[in-house]
């Protein structure tokens, strides 16, 4: 049960004063649906009101609050034109200009003669100063009325500031005085004011440099985000071993069949991480690991290697990607291994429909399946393990934690090892892993070339088609991705198909298109016509990303290679030099390219390691884009800033692991004010772990 403390919190915006339905859907799409959501959306920027000079000395382009005198009325006598005030004080003239005016509100409101303070923007035109629309128009006897600094939230159109700034207002009005959740000392320690207090300070900046993440209030909010984060991780992992696990002993036979059908040799990384995971499989406490590789670093390998252990000890295991194209890569080159050992796989997707999926789920259940590969086809309610032991879970990034806990409940306590592609940085490791230990393989498997990487302006096209036509015509096969346009899949999909026409057209060749919005059929009809050579140039949009496997591509063009995220350059780039021939990564770029932009493309030219390059994202782009939104499984955070606060995030963790241990039920004074904590930033499903008391 949420404490009733937090229910004025947890309350719809719209039950705020002066919110209506119209407004409230604005908000909403701002900052959320609650007033907590309104709480934590903390200003943008500030506008300072304090600069008061006269009007002879006013600089143009700045906010400025002046004392004038009413002089004369200018209405409009065509429509179109604005409706002028003249004022001026003793030392100037300036115009007020008033665009779809009402004579009669503004003879009211400036009557002429009168003594008015103005407030807002001073501009300069045709040698005259002029204000348009003043924020502020009072009598001098009221000055006092409108603030001299004022918060700017975010907007979104049709939301102007004056409703949102009054709507938080308002919600702050609301927040009762919350309990110390922080340990008394660490406070003190950085002389932090208490929650309320912070909140207050963080939405009443005064100066610019109050918005900035290191100011004390902002710190603090940031530090209990983080704490809650940290805390709710650590419940979620203890829930899940709190279940004991089976010890996995295998005999090794089967991964010794497996080996000996590689074409490689294991590399020490692939051989370490697999001795982590082997450790954890024997104990008696239920794995829950993450196992970081970069692009063709061998993670598949070594989970099929722990895959077939549980096989050993007489279980199952399951193996589940996000999507159908990569389930049926994982099955056709886990075949020839599982064939060698003698392991019987099958795979289960959203396609298999009908009397072939009711004989697959029936052979599960009787245990006539060793291995099944499948994609969130496995969550559904009908399928049902005779004794699933390990499942693994590829490109983590899609599935949270939810899932995570989902995919366990499938059978008896079963081992979780999680793979991910995308190296993450420790910093945001921590804050969407925290419930899992790491494994890392890095360096690059034997058999495997580096991929040179060029820049080259967009003018430069038609030299680049003409060495991609020889190299085509020597056999060779090439990806072309289309620019990522964030607005609109409509025009993704546009630029796709124009890019395959042109293409088609100068290169005289079959050219493949693949894009998000085509038949699974159709995707994969494309994919298998590539790999086979049947078409040797694929044009494509990001769908290509993940995980997608075909040796012989040898080439990959990146067209506005500007709008791409790095750890999204990283992962277009490792769909080659995946075989043995010599390839090239070109990363077209137009104009106008900003320092970002160039910092990227000048870091995917210098180091082809997914892990500096990940820190590097981290740092260019900051912690909410850093796998994209639409794929992130990483927390989003409201006060906190993972980077910004890395410090304080390291230390959430050191003190969330702290309290737990002496406190695991938080049931001591700090460990009840914990659980207001965990519901305020929303944690209710790590609450429910607790033992109630």
């Amino acid at each position: 049960m949420r404490p009733a403390i937090l229910f004025p919190l947890f309350a719809e915006i719209r039950t705020l004063s002066g919110v209506g339905p119209k407004l409230e859907k604005l908000i909403a799409k701002v900052a959320g649906p609650r007033l907590a959501d309104l709480v934590f959306d903390l200003p943008v920027g500030v506008v300072d009101r304090s600069y008061r000079p006269k009007l002879a000395a006013a600089e143009a382009g700045r906010i400025a609050t002046v004392e004038v005198t009413v002089l004369e009325h200018k209405p409009n006598r065509v429509k179109a034109q604005p409706y002028k005030v003249l004022v001026s004080d003793e030392t100037s003239l300036m115009e007020l200009v008033f665009f779809r005016a009402h004579a009669d509100y503004l003879s009211g409101l400036l009557p002429v003669g009168a003594k008015r303070v103005l407030s807002g923007k001073i501009e300069r035109f045709k040698d005259r100063l002029q204000m348009a629309h003043p924020d502020y128009v009072v009598a001098p006897d009221e000055a006092a009325r409108f603030p001299l600094h004022e918060p700017v939230y975010g907007l979104t159109e049709g939301l102007t500031p004056r409703p949102m700034a009054k709507a938080v207002r308002n919600a702050l009005d609301k927040v009762p005085p919350m309990p110390e959740w922080q340990d008394a000392a660490f406070l003190k320690q950085r002389a932090w004011a208490d929650f309320n207090a912070a909140l207050e300070t963080a939405h009443n900046p005064v100066h610019d440099s109050d918005l900035e993440p290191t100011k004390p209030a902002r710190q603090r909010l940031a530090y209990d985000e983080l704490l809650a984060n940290q805390l709710a991780l650590r419940l979620i992992r203890a829930h899940m071993r709190e279940t004991k696990g089976r010890p996995i002993a295998g005999t090794g036979q089967l991964k010794a069949r497996a080996i000996a059908a590689l074409p490689f040799v294991l590399t020490d990384p692939q051989l370490q991480a697999l001795a982590e995971i082997e450790q954890d499989m024997a104990s008696d406490k239920r794995m829950l690991r993450l196992l970081q590789g970069d692009v063709g670093s061998g993670k598949t390998i070594v989970a099929l290697l722990a895959m077939l252990r549980c096989v050993e000890a007489g279980m199952q295991a399951a193996l589940m990607a996000p999507t159908e194209l990569l389930v049926r890569q994982h099955l056709a080159s886990l075949e020839p291994y599982a064939a060698a050992a003698g392991v019987r796989l099958a795979c289960l997707t959203g396609r298999e429909k009908g009397a072939g999926r009711t004989e697959t789920l029936a052979r599960l259940a009787a245990g006539e399946i060793d291995i099944l590969v499948g994609t969130h086809a496995l969550f559904s309610e009908d399928v049902t393990f005779n004794d699933l032991g390990l499942a693994v879970v590829d490109e983590q990034h899609r599935f949270g934690v939810h899932q995570r806990m989902q995919l366990q409940s499938k059978g008896r306590p079963a081992d979780v090892l999680v793979m991910t592609a995308t190296p993450i940085p420790r910093t945001l490791a921590l804050t969407a892993y925290g419930d899992m230990e790491v494994s890392r393989i890095t360096g690059r498997p034997p058999g495997r070339g580096a991929v040179e990487t060029r820049v080259m302006k967009a003018d430069r096209m038609d030299e680049l088609i003409a060495h991609l036509r020889l190299a085509l015509d020597a056999g060779a096969r090439a990806y072309w991705v289309c620019p990522l346009v964030e607005e609109s899949e409509k025009i993704d999909l546009a630029a796709a198909e124009d890019r395959a026409v042109m293409l088609r057209q100068a290169l005289g060749l079959k050219v493949g298109l693949m894009h998000g919005k085509m038949k699974a059929a159709d995707r994969d009809g494309a994919m298998t016509a590539f790999k086979a050579g049947a078409t040797q140039l694929l044009v494509a949009t990001t769908v290509i990303e993940v995980g997608v496997d075909v040796p012989e591509a040898t080439i990959m063009v990146v067209e506005h290679a500007e709008r791409f995220g790095l750890a999204q350059l990283h992962q277009l780039r490792g769909r080659v030099g995946r075989g043995s021939g010599k390839s090239s990564c070109i990363l077209l770029w137009h104009e106008p390219l900003g320092e970002t932009a160039k910092a990227r493309l000048k870091t995917m030219r210098e180091t082809d390691d997914g892990f500096v390059i990940a820190e590097e994202d981290l740092r260019l782009r900051g912690p909410g884009e850093m796998l994209g939104k639409r794929q992130s499984g990483l927390e989003e955070f409201r006060l906190a800033d993972p980077v910004a606060h890395s410090d304080l995030l390291a230390i959430a963790h050191d003190d969330a692991n702290l309290v737990l241990t002496r406190d695991p039920d938080l049931k001591s004074p700090r460990g009840q004010a914990l659980r207001v904590l965990l519901y305020l930033f929303g944690r209710d499903e790590a609450v429910r772990y607790l033992r109630t008391g």
